[in-house]
């Protein structure tokens, strides 16, 4: 996982994360990266000001720095830690709306990890993902590492989830930044590594049961056959790149829709995390992600690192909204 050199964490939260700080701080030194710490403040300058306006005006202006400085003083203390074990870190406190500061961070500084803690529920009927980490998968154009609240030290079972069928430039850079991701973390934490590939024929359905198509049954399981001959020939070509032949690396080619397919396995083999790409349009601002990803995002439970591929365009400006 050499490749992240420039690795922003967000705190969000009184307390920071110390499963994320371990796993940033650890990338880190394997990477000789810097972290910076962010905290941002759901509002904009001044705001809190008047929020307070009802005390005495003075007042009100010093309870918006009181605020500024203990964040400040919270992230100095935790970067002060970091510094400790030799890594280069900064903090900063910004004000605006979260996900669009942190993703004009990454745009203007050169970020290629952003890594938070998730902030949604854990109970089972509620989302992992709140709207800001929502925001941030959809629209952030460097990888999102999304750590549940209980992160375990070490992953026992990290998911791949590749599309090696889309033979396209960035689709083939996609799937290989999610086989390198996942591969160097199942190393390091000595994991099972599942590679999942969830193919399908599409319109198998309307084949089958149209009365328009009038296709012949056995035409139909003809074309299922040769859909999965050419997929599973094309998913060997990809994971053949990769020394996936020990013991605790497995292999799955998987008939049904992705986003039935990768929750349903990531419950039933336990994954601590899931590393997939977030495939949208590439050049065309506004098709942020594909309707698999979203779909698989709203039904797992479990960290996830979010790739984009080549070319994404965030809709998020420098400059205005």
């Amino acid at each position: 996982m050499k490749r992240f050199k420039k690795i922003l964490v967000v705190c969000d939260e009184q307390e920071v994360d110390h499963s994320l700080l371990h796993r940033a701080m650890w990338l880190a030194k394997s990477n000789e990266a810097s972290i910076t710490l962010v905290h941002v403040i759901d509002s904009a300058p001044g705001e809190l000001s008047k929020l307070f306006a009802s005390l005495q005006s003075a007042r009100s202006v010093d309870v918006e720095q009181e605020v500024l400085t203990f964040h400040r003083d919270r992230l100095h203390v935790t970067a002060e830690e970091i510094r400790s074990n030799g890594i280069d870190t900064e903090e900063c406190v910004i004000q605006g709306i979260p996900f669009v500061e942190l993703i004009r961070m990454v745009l203007r500084d050169g970020y290629d990890l952003l890594m938070k803690s998730a902030g949604g529920a854990l109970e089972t009927r509620s989302l992992l993902f709140s709207s800001t980490d929502l925001h941030i998968i959809r629209k952030c154009p460097c990888p999102v590492w999304v750590m549940r609240g209980d992160e375990p030290e070490h992953y026992a079972s990290i998911l791949a989830a590749v599309d090696p069928t889309r033979d396209e430039p960035q689709q083939r850079a996609l799937n290989t930044l999610v086989l390198d991701l996942a591969s160097s973390l199942a190393t390091v934490d000595e994991s099972e590594l599942n590679v999942v590939h969830a193919w399908r024929l599409e319109g198998e359905s309307a084949l089958r049961h149209s009365a328009f198509a009038k296709v012949p049954k056995v035409r139909v399981e003809e074309m299922i056959e040769e859909k999965r001959v050419e997929s599973e020939r094309q998913f060997k070509a990809l994971v053949d790149c990769y020394d996936f032949h020990s013991k605790n690396n497995k292999i799955h080619h998987i008939k049904g829709a992705a986003r039935e397919i990768i929750p349903e396995f990531a419950r039933e083999h336990r994954a601590d995390l899931i590393v997939m790409g977030t495939v949208g349009r590439t050049g065309i601002r506004g098709l942020i992600i594909g309707n698999t990803a979203e779909a698989i995002l709203n039904q797992v439970a479990c960290s996830i690192i979010a790739v984009k591929p080549p070319g994404f365009e965030t809709p998020v400006q420098l400059n205005g909204s």
